[in-house]
């Protein structure tokens, strides 16, 4: 009787699933037990199984199975879910928007292979991980070094839309067995949205619980910036390109939503087509004249068109500046240059514009992420 019921009890560790070092897969209906709640974001899923196992699935249809360490693929998982084996490490990260959503989760470690080279890092713990060797350049996203990538085990390229530009890249990965997970948080419709991506890259890693604190933080930054009487502020978002265009943000796109939740009016009702994936739209400088010369604010895009430090540098990108509202009262103020490597922190930018436009930064110099012309 006692060997019969240590053999039940055996059978029964068996058929719960993959823990520890079993490397039997649960063998139940293919049921989650629960979903990963969010709150923004819309471009991508997770759900919980028993065992451990973690399905992903995003807006493009495709799937991933993050199986636990020591398991197998079970028979009733999906047969078009592309199977990660945990730990999941040595990760080709061309994603640049994703590197902050690591770093802030202090798993840095999970990439070994990037697809920017140090210098083009604002993010600075990447930067030093660079240059200390801990993170190596692998090539940019349309030309990897596939031998480089093998010869370091990459199990994981994570891209951005942009690979929908390089098939053939996309492809080749995949035939050497590397699997292709490309970040859609841009085309998230509310900013917090972008910020949310970092929980799915915390279920790939078991960091869910950092994530949510993280997460939370910024919601706390965008609900205080909600609080209060709307301002109801002009503001113009630009640059001035190299042949003498201004290069404004398209109506409706996420930089111009965080102006408004901040309490923005941005100047551009209808700006650019909304279908399309662009974010910036080249206008002449009389046209831009015409709709931002009355803003009461205007915020110079510095991340694109390189920092500038004083008024007089600012009107000699234009002259015609200097008949600005904006200019004249001092309201001008530049985005740091780390503004759109920076994700996981919208909800702080959005709390930063707030107080621009309520009157609460007058006297200021410097915000975090934007610095005032002087």
């Amino acid at each position: 009787m006692r060997k019969l019921t240590l053999w039940a009890l055996v059978l029964a560790l068996l058929l719960t699933g993959c823990a520890g070092t079993q490397t039997e897969a649960p063998q139940s209906d293919w049921v989650p037990e629960r979903s990963m709640p969010l709150q923004f974001a819309t471009q991508f899923q997770v759900d919980y199984y028993s065992g451990g196992y973690k399905l992903i699935s995003l807006a493009d249809g495709s799937k991933f199975l993050v199986v636990p360490e020591g398991c197998e693929v079970p028979e009733s998982a999906p047969k078009d879910a592309v199977p990660l084996y945990q730990p999941i490490e040595n990760i080709y990260l061309a994603a640049t928007s994703a590197m902050c959503l690591f770093d802030a989760l202090n798993r840095l470690d999970a990439i070994t292979l990037s697809g920017s080279r140090a210098e083009s890092w604002y993010v600075e713990s990447a930067r030093k991980a660079m240059e200390d060797g801990k993170i190596l350049y692998a090539g940019k996203y349309s030309e990897p070094d596939y031998e480089m990538l093998l010869s370091h085990s990459c199990p994981l390229a994570v891209e951005s839309m942009m690979i929908g530009h390089a098939s053939d890249v996309k492809q080749k990965l995949e035939e050497l067995g590397i699997v292709v997970l490309t970040d859609q948080s841009s085309m998230e419709k509310h900013p917090l949205g972008r910020t949310e991506w970092m929980k799915l890259y915390a279920a790939l890693l078991n960091e869910e619980d950092r994530a949510e604190e993280l997460f939370n933080e910024q919601v706390a930054y965008l609900n205080d910036a909600l609080q209060g009487e709307n301002p109801q502020k002009t503001v113009a978002f630009f640059h001035i390109s190299s042949s003498g265009y201004v290069v404004a943000r398209k109506s409706g796109d996420y930089v111009t939503k965080m102006l408004e939740l901040a309490g923005g009016r941005y100047v551009f009702s209808d700006l650019g087509d909304r279908e399309t994936k662009t974010s910036t739209v080249n206008i002449e400088m009389e046209q831009f004249f015409a709709a931002a010369k009355d803003a009461d604010y205007i915020i110079y895009n510095s991340t694109i068109g390189g920092e500038i430090h004083s008024m007089e540098e600012l009107l000699e990108k234009s002259p015609l500046l200097a008949q600005f509202k904006a200019v004249r009262n001092g309201n001008v103020w530049c985005t740091q240059k780390n503004m759109y490597q920076e994700t996981t922190q919208l909800g702080q930018m959005i709390q930063s514009f707030r107080k621009i436009f309520s009157g609460e930064a007058d006297g200021l110099t410097q915000l975090p992420f934007l610095y005032r012309l002087q």
